[in-house]
């Protein structure tokens, strides 16, 4: 049982405390050290198409060995100092890892802001939570977008890396941040990132694979605990859980979509070029700003239940050795 409580109290203090903006986070750390090593890195290879590649596959093995090796020492250290001591400490770098409350903060922020009419303000909330180009987007595209980053948040901010930590505690699960870290600011198709970002989009993409799918699956199930259109969202997700470039993204837009019984994706701008892309769930009605709340209702409901499988899967692993 030992081993699952600072899986279980790092997921109370996310959703008690979430992620305070004058608190040092290690996340933050890791974006720090890309942003410093990527000219470093860029200046040690060659400028062509191969030094690119391999100047980026470099750094982002040396980010992630970093990351999942600084927690394997602080935690030995921990641990050797008192037993206690460790579990409060891994019980921190669990919480630091997950991100169900500050989704939640962030994507409602979108919505008081359209509560209150000021679409301007809300183009700049959801301007903090999406890559997507926002300063010509309506009503709609706004809330699609909240939407829709709740949606595929629910399995990078939460049910993937609840099952890294069930996995291998903290030092895994701060491995898995680290890649999403590196694929969210590295991970674009664009000139600068085409092959210096290829590596770690692709590894994104591995360690993603079973977390996505499993998620879309946690969240048919979650949708039914929440009132949402459970039996829509299953073949909502059968349909169209390809419906996107990347491998997994559309997996549980795809489930969020059909319980809303909304249409979400579509076309959108990205560093000022449109990207068409296949649209995800019916258009049976119109969105409105009350599915934020709802997506955020089907979070919740995924991450507890997420939260449940890995401690019982934690515990009969332990039974079983």
């Amino acid at each position: 049982m030992i081993t699952v409580l600072p899986l279980f109290l790092g997921f109370l203090l996310d959703l008690l405390i979430g992620d305070p903006y004058n608190w040092p986070h290690p996340i933050r750390l890791i974006g720090k050290a890309i942003e410093k090593l990527e000219p470093v890195f860029r200046h040690l290879f060659p400028k062509s198409k191969s030094g690119e590649l391999g100047a980026g596959m470099m750094m982002a093995v040396c980010i992630i060995a970093l990351s999942f090796a600084v927690p394997v020492v602080v935690l030995w250290v921990a641990y050797k100092l008192h037993l206690i001591l460790g579990l409060t400490v891994e019980t921190v770098m669990c919480y630091q890892i997950l991100a169900v409350k500050a989704l939640k903060t962030e994507s409602m922020k979108v919505y008081t802001e359209l509560e209150k009419g000021d679409l301007e303000g809300a183009r700049q909330k959801v301007a903090m939570i999406v890559g997507r180009d926002t300063a010509s987007l309506d009503q709609e595209g706004i809330i699609k977008a909240a939407v829709e980053t709740v949606a595929e948040n629910t399995s990078d901010g939460t049910v993937a890396p609840l099952l890294f930590l069930a996995i291998g505690g903290a030092p895994l699960g701060f491995l898995y941040k680290a890649v999403n870290t590196l694929d969210s600011m590295i991970g674009y198709k664009n000139n600068r990132y085409l092959y210096f970002g290829r590596f770690a989009a692709k590894l994104d993409d591995v360690l993603n694979y079973i977390p996505a799918r499993l998620s879309g699956l946690l969240m048919i199930v979650a949708s039914a605990f929440c009132g949402l259109d459970f039996k829509n969202a299953a073949k909502i997700y059968k349909r169209d859980r390809q419906n996107h470039a990347s491998p997994n993204s559309a997996h549980t837009e795809a489930v969020c979509a059909g319980a809303l019984n909304v249409q979400l994706a579509g076309n959108a701008y990205y560093f000022g070029k449109l990207y068409e892309k296949k649209t995800i769930g019916d258009d049976n009605r119109p969105i409105d700003k009350r599915d934020i709340v709802l997506a955020n209702r089907l979070l919740y409901g995924t991450a507890w239940i997420a939260l449940i499988i890995c401690m019982i899967g934690m515990v009969t692993v332990r039974w079983l050795i």
